[in-house]
């Protein structure tokens, strides 16, 4: 009995451009489709084909989708045991031990760079009354994205999907004056976004996330030297983790808060990154807002002893650290810079006797602040320990036979002597 088959065709509207001679190559892929605006499975199937010149082009284009297989941050997650997801909490990650590691890591660099650039981090709420949300005018275009509370009573209430309302109402809590300014405050707090299932996708898209949120208030004189300061700050956390990148100019989103006319000068820089496999990733962005301080009627008590208004920059580096940790997993296609490892050092006892001295070198490792484990399964040969060792990308190897001395194994030979 032949089955049925139900195809969902995209068809590109014209103009289009008709090529003449024919393909030598067509590549057919089949997959499911989960269509976007809707939360069940659609039973749909999509039909895509790729056209090449000759097989050459195939090949390589064969080559480039099987590398992003290999390096697909899901894989890596769970291969390392770094996080996964369970229908408990749609949308939502489980970071086990080693990715929490990556997600500590990640946030402390961070947190080390505010210090440095003159950031205070804050700390906020993550459940709003939706006045709040009222107020910002937010929930006039972004209310179907937010998840809501039911409480007694009339009062309505809302999960934060982002951290500036927040902000406006610390900034007016008091009366401020030009010499605060500029006020650079960094929040890492939960954010919740009620995405579509058919939109989520791996730590890419996800439902509960958390970003590297910094709003800048600042005196319009201050506003140029405030953004420079955040393009080296973006340039130089991008420089550390080996990506180069390009700025996009954007003027005005879709939808917007406020007048048209008041976003001429809002413009918002977004910041492209480009990864081992060429792939381009948006991940921070500069955002010159004048409409919130509006809304909230934000005010600054300048030198001539007039109320001024200020100008508030959003600002993220890493965006959302999630998206970070599955952009970075699929850079370095699992085998994570040392400083960010999870698997920093392996411990391999050479004999039964060098155990003890094994746990030893553990603690020492582990007082030093390093993520290191002992390889003590006495059911596996040396030659399988360190295999294992390397499978699971640790960044060194150490054998040990009970003497103070250790080899090294990575990508060359050393001995260490810890005494």
């Amino acid at each position: 009995m032949r089955e049925k088959l139900s195809v969902s065709l995209e068809v590109c509207v014209f103009p289009a451009v008709i090529i003449s001679t024919s393909s030598s190559c067509v590549c057919v892929q089949l997959s499911s489709v989960t269509l976007s605006n809707q939360t069940a499975p659609s039973g749909l199937t999509r039909l895509s084909g790729v056209a090449f010149p000759g097989e050459k082009e195939v090949q390589e284009w064969e080559k480039e989708q099987e590398e992003a297989r290999r390096r697909d941050h899901r894989r890596i997650g769970m291969d390392q045991e770094l996080f996964f997801f369970n229908d408990v909490s749609p949308g939502s990650c489980f970071f086990l031990p080693k990715g929490a590691h990556i997600y500590n890591t990640l946030t402390d660099f961070i947190k080390s760079e505010y210090r440095r650039r003159g950031f205070s981090e804050v700390v906020t709420p993550t459940l709003y009354s939706t006045a709040l949300w009222e107020r910002s005018g937010h929930w006039e275009h972004y209310s179907e994205n937010m998840f809501t509370v039911a409480t007694e009573g009339s009062q309505r209430y809302a999960l934060k999907p982002m951290n500036c309302p927040a902000h406006c109402v610390m900034f007016e809590q008091r009366v401020r004056s030009w010499r605060e300014l500029p006020l650079r405050w960094a929040d890492f707090g939960a954010l919740h976004r009620n995405e579509l299932s058919g939109a989520l996708g791996g730590l890419t898209r996800v439902r509960r996330f958390c970003q590297d949120d910094a709003h800048i208030f600042c005196t319009p004189e201050q506003l140029e030297q405030e953004i420079v300061s955040c393009l080296e700050f973006i340039r130089s956390v991008y420089r550390v983790f080996g990506f180069s990148f390009h700025c996009l100019l954007s003027t005005r989103p879709t939808p917007c808060l406020g007048e048209p006319e008041q976003w001429d000068d809002a413009e918002q820089i977004d910041v492209q990154i480009r990864d081992a496999l060429g792939r381009q990733h948006q991940c921070a962005t500069i955002q010159l807002d004048f409409q919130l301080p509006i809304r909230f009627q934000l005010q600054y008590v300048g030198s001539d002893g007039v109320l001024h208004r200020p100008v508030m920059i959003h600002r993220a580096v890493l965006g959302s650290v999630e998206r970070m940790i599955a952009i970075l997993a699929e850079n370095y296609g699992g085998r994570w810079p040392l400083w960010l490892s999870p698997a920093q050092v392996s411990v391999v006892p050479v004999g039964g006797s060098s155990e003890a001295y094994g746990q030893q070198v553990v603690q020492r490792f582990q007082e030093a602040g390093f993520m290191v484990d002992l390889n003590d399964d006495p059911g596996a040969t040396l030659n399988k320990k360190i295999r294992w060792a390397q499978l699971a990308q640790y960044n060194y190897i150490f054998g040990n036979d009970g003497s103070p001395t250790l080899s090294v194994k990575n990508k060359q030979s050393l001995f260490l002597n810890l005494d």
